[in-house]
């Protein structure tokens, strides 16, 4: 059978909707981009959109793989940050940016209960990040100005630009997904820092930035970049359900931890 595929999202105010009847004003709506789902869909997985209510270890038992996405920061009070720089008054349902605790604490639920039964997980941009911070890991707020383009204003649908290359460490997860090295879009401020539990880095850019992570042992991968918007198929998508079939060599145990 077909994996099935678990893919995180956001939850916001209709009031976002251009042309929303007013009567809707005080709803909400759940927001996947299809890009992930089209990219499970073509490697051979049947993907399944997971709402705010789905954070929960009964979901991810029914799952054969699960996609963290990106989006806004993971709260800076998740991993030690300064909470100070937060503004209190931004509702995560009408400003698409803005902090978002209940994403944030269903999400690490998902990643903790995926973990612990050897379901397969990638973790992508933000859903990098918030993989590091749910074992405990801690991020860079800011990254400096670098050599290499961190936050580029064109990272939707591009291979990125020339500088922008992660080389992995040989013979890690990373490595056996993309080879050596892959360029790669970029599109983020914030970056991982001090590891989470078990993880280890085995992939970075030029500058030393971490791009990739991984739990070695399992298949759970954090990549910075966007693979749902690379110009040419990143092989993420590949790997995820393959492992989520078993049928990956670096598929990592199919049994809890």
């Amino acid at each position: 059978m077909r994996p099935l595929v678990g893919i995180t999202g956001r939850r916001l105010s209709a009031s976002l909707v251009h042309g929303m009847d007013k009567r809707f004003a005080g709803r909400h709506y759940d927001s996947f981009f299809s890009d992930y789902a089209r990219g499970v869909a073509e490697a051979g997985g049947i993907p399944v959109h997971l709402p705010f209510e789905a954070g929960s270890a009964e979901a991810v038992e029914r799952l054969d793989g699960l996609i963290i996405t990106g989006g806004q920061d993971v709260h800076p009070g998740r991993w030690g940050g300064d909470e100070s720089a937060v503004p209190a008054d931004a509702d995560p349902r009408c400003a698409t940016m803005a902090h978002d605790v209940e994403r944030d604490a269903y999400e690490a639920a998902l990643i903790g209960a995926a973990i612990d039964r050897g379901v397969p997980v990638l973790g992508v941009c933000r859903g990098h990040q918030l993989l590091n911070v749910a074992l405990g890991g801690r991020l860079v707020p800011d990254l400096p100005p670098s050599a290499v383009e961190h936050y580029s204003p064109n990272a939707a649908l591009t291979d990125g630009e020339p500088d922008h290359v992660v080389t992995f460490t040989p013979g890690s997860l990373a490595a056996s997904v993309y080879g050596g090295s892959a360029r790669v879009n970029s599109w983020h401020h914030q970056a991982v820092d001090a590891l989470g539990s078990g993880l280890v880095v085995s992939g970075r850019a030029s500058d030393g930035v971490v791009e990739s992570i991984e739990l070695p042992g399992l298949p759970v991968l954090g990549i910075q970049w966007h693979p749902e918007w690379q110009e040419t198929t990143d092989p993420a998508f590949g790997w995820l359900t393959a492992a989520a079939s078993g049928t990956h060599p670096n598929a990592g145990p199919v049994t809890a931890r």
